[in-house]
């Protein structure tokens, strides 16, 4: 086995001036891999980067912005040389070609030999029409102008684990799909979208948002192209482990959101039940499989797609009982800045008590504090607040009280087939995580590179909890003397004094 591991090609000697071209690299995973190209297999020769105009900032003026953030920062204070590597190229995956000149489309076709599809819109919530477009006819596009590549040796899509939630076991393999993806893109070409709004629950039948819908269509496009192709299918999508930084995130998607949420004191319940594992995936994990499955792909070609579950699949097990705890206790010892009230709550998975839950500690809070807020000469504002709050967690519910089996032998086979060296550049090694150490990092991250507040400002942080701890408190002293006295009103009728509850007593 060792014999042939070692005549297999290194990742970065298989990658050596190749041509990459990647679609989604403005994203959170996106730019993540086109950074660790760079780094870690240096010697490409160029990558492009499908991009498209943003609120009338040009695609290639993009560019400059994209290289400033944190996982470009080792590049640019040790090999700024690298960065010239990179090539914008205009366009969207939404168009037909991509929407890319004439001049572009001929470079790409004659030089790229490896392609990244990163691009999707993550949105639980998209309107169909706006979902299909982008997750399910972007796709399609791309496939399209993959094939007029002449040299390509791989294909890589990214999905997500998540897209078939009608299954309790996920196998690394493809699902049927109900609807086909070339008649549905034609549906909302055609139909008015007020009218699709009102067929949008017939259309997901038993699937949870139009996010998971069209990436299930997509993936039956991918099924048929054709192409050298791989699948990726991640998890839940988190923090890294490692690199570009411990924890690092620069989004407020998912488990972020709920953190920080829940770390401010404004998500107080949550519906969900405790003992359920969460398959979580650091980011920097999910990017080295990528690539290690285009690495993959392009020495084997394989005729048939190759599905790899990006997945912690019970390796290194975690619940979200003992990440909402420990993640609580760091939260508490590194608090976020501004909070709006002392971190406090917790998990349930009863409906009932949620939906009081969330009546007394998230809505009668929020209207009792915006009538503060009035009185003072201000604006109100956390009624508005906690109603956004209450629709993203209803938003998340079914993943938080659903559980499922990943299976991921593949993605074993892939981490084990890798050399010693490869295995520590592109680590993929769920086991090696320490969930507790990786929380407080994350913590630590998302404080940084989400709120943006600096390391300095901890000490303050720490005495506005302080304050906010003895408030908590006394708001719940005050609580429980008020349902006493309720209770004791309730139980002894209005007449019935002190004295003649004695004179009846004797």
């Amino acid at each position: 086995m060792a014999d042939e591991v070692e005549k297999k090609p290194s990742i970065p000697d298989w990658y050596r001036d190749r041509a990459i071209l990647v679609t989604g690299a403005t994203g959170f995973m996106g730019k993540l891999l086109v950074a660790k190209l760079l780094i870690s297999c240096h010697d490409v020769k160029t990558i492009y980067l499908l991009v498209r105009d943003k609120k009338g900032v040009p695609s290639k003026s993009r560019l400059p912005t994209l290289v400033q953030q944190e996982p470009f920062r080792l590049l640019r204070d040790n090999h700024p040389e690298r960065l010239k590597k990179l090539v914008v190229i205009s366009g969207d995956t939404t168009c037909d070609e991509l929407g890319i000149s004439a001049a572009d489309a001929e470079i790409l076709k004659n030089n790229v030999s490896v392609l990244f599809n990163m691009a999707a819109n993550v949105r639980f919530d998209l309107p169909l029409k706006s979902a299909v477009t982008l997750n399910t006819k972007g796709t399609a596009n791309v496939i399209a102008f993959a094939k007029q590549i002449k040299n390509l040796d791989a294909f890589i899509h990214v999905s997500t684990a998540f897209c078939h939630c009608n299954q309790t076991v996920l196998e690394e393999k493809f699902y049927p799909v109900e609807r086909s993806p070339e008649k549905m893109i034609k549906l909302v070409e055609e139909t008015p979208e007020d009218l699709l709004e009102a067929m949008t629950p017939k259309v997901l039948r038993d699937q949870p948002n139009t996010y998971a819908f069209t990436k299930a269509l997509s993936e039956d496009l991918v099924r048929r192209c054709g192409l050298p192709t791989g699948l990726a299918r991640p998890s839940i999508v988190v923090g890294s482990w490692k690199e570009p930084d411990n924890g690092w995130v620069d989004n407020m998607n998912g488990p972020t959101g709920i953190m920080i949420g829940a770390g401010k004191g404004v998500i107080r319940t949550m519906l969900c039940n405790g003992d359920y594992n969460v398959d979580l995936i650091p980011c920097d994990m999910a990017v080295h499989a990528i690539i290690g499955l285009g690495w993959k792909v392009g020495r084997e070609r394989p005729v048939e797609p190759l599905v790899v579950n990006l997945t912690e699949s019970r390796e290194n097990p975690i619940t979200w009982r003992y990440a909402l705890d420990v993640g609580k206790k760091h939260a508490l010892a590194n608090p976020f800045s501004g909070p709006l009230w002392y971190p406090g709550g917790g998990l349930t998975s009863s409906k009932v008590y949620h939906a009081l839950a969330v009546f007394f500690l998230h809505t009668l809070p929020a209207y009792f504090l915006d009538a503060l807020i009035m009185l003072t000469g201000h604006k109100p504002f956390l009624v508005k607040v906690q109603a956004r709050v209450t629709y993203g967690l209803n938003l998340v519910n079914y993943y938080t009280t659903k559980q499922w089996i990943f299976k991921n032998e593949r993605l074993k086979e892939l981490r084990e087939s890798l050399s010693p060296s490869d295995k520590e550049t592109f680590f993929m090694d769920i086991r090696e995580v320490s969930w507790n150490d990786f929380l407080l990092k994350y913590i630590l991250a998302a404080r940084k590179y989400c709120l943006k507040d600096d390391p300095s400002t901890l000490p303050q942080a720490r005495r506005v909890f302080a304050y906010l701890y003895f408030c908590d408190l006394v708001v719940k002293a005050v609580f429980l003397l008020f349902c006493g006295w309720f209770l004791y009103s309730w139980m002894i009728p209005p007449r019935m004094t002190i004295g003649a509850a004695l004179d009846v007593a004797l």
